[in-house]
């Protein structure tokens, strides 16, 4: 396959993910979206599920992604950030499932009313990854065109990407699937590696296992070229690039890292202070 052809196959596949490459709106549409505010496609609700509305608290702030801790109990996926956390009556159909699909259906089709880019579900595991990921599927399948699917080469979008983080087990069971209704959140290890978008969608890491700077400071030049080879490298296949750990206190320094992550075009940036970052985002439109 000729460069440039298989760059546009690669390009086809991200704007498939991420809903980017949407059908014209009608005239009523777009009259739509004037008046809603534009959703932040870019910010990523760490840990979402420790708000005091999970899935919903993170839809009022307008982000982009959220992500959701599983633990699987018997047949049951318990949302928690550890064992002590878990309650039986908080699933991942009760936080995430059943209301996704109640506002898509609210929203004729799509999370955010007028917007037909997918929303990022990112499932973090915590138990065995691989009777995990089965057990998930058996959920995700319950969800009738809920969710973005690949099946046999091809990638269809849906209102919402679920993405598997966790427990790197769960990457076998996935990897032999000709359907699902899930990507995988790849690590730095994978960049470049053999795996296309359509199962490696993003690209995810700690941000201090790779870097020094904490935005205090000037950015040191060597560690932004390494950055920019990051994204560039992910996006040049059509993924997209988050890391962890970045600095989550309000102030300059915050500022300074988030300011160096939208500039060289990390896709989303990872927080616990949802009103901060969509304070942050807005202020840089």
């Amino acid at each position: 396959m000729a460069l440039t052809t298989r760059r546009r196959a690669l390009t086809t596949i991200g704007a498939a993910l991420t809903g980017a490459v949407a059908l014209p709106a009608t005239q009523a549409l777009a009259g739509e979206r004037k008046h809603r505010p534009r959703p932040l496609w870019r910010a990523h609700a760490h840990n979402d599920y420790e708000h005091p509305r999970p899935l919903f608290d993170a839809l009022d702030h307008r982000f982009g992604s959220v992500e959701a801790d599983i633990f699987l109990v018997g047949d049951q996926l318990l949302i928690g950030h550890t064992v002590d956390d878990l309650d039986p009556s908080r699933t991942l159909e009760s936080l995430y499932l059943d209301p996704l699909a109640r506002t898509v259906r609210a929203n004729h089709g799509s999370v955010y009313r007028g917007w037909r880019r997918p929303v990022q579900l990112l499932i973090d595991i915590k138990t065995e990854g691989s009777s995990t990921y089965l057990e998930l599927d058996r959920h995700l399948r319950r969800y009738k065109h809920l969710f973005t699917t690949y099946a046999h080469g091809k990638v269809f979008p849906g209102p919402v990407t679920a993405v598997i983080s966790g427990d790197r087990a769960a990457r076998t069971p996935m990897e032999a699937q000709t359907v699902r209704r899930a990507f995988y959140d790849g690590r730095l290890t994978d960049l470049g590696s053999s795996a296309p978008a359509s199962f490696i969608s993003l690209i995810s890491d700690n941000w201090t296992l790779n870097f020094t700077w904490q935005g205090v400071g000037a950015f040191p030049e060597a560690e932004r070229q390494k950055l920019h080879g990051i994204v560039d490298a992910a996006h040049a296949r059509g993924q997209q690039v988050r890391f962890w750990a970045t600095p989550d206190v309000a102030g300059p320094a915050r500022d300074a890292l988030w300011d160096e992550l939208l500039a060289v075009g990390v896709d989303y940036l990872n927080t616990d202070d949802l009103a901060g970052l969509e304070a942050f985002l807005d202020a840089r439109r």
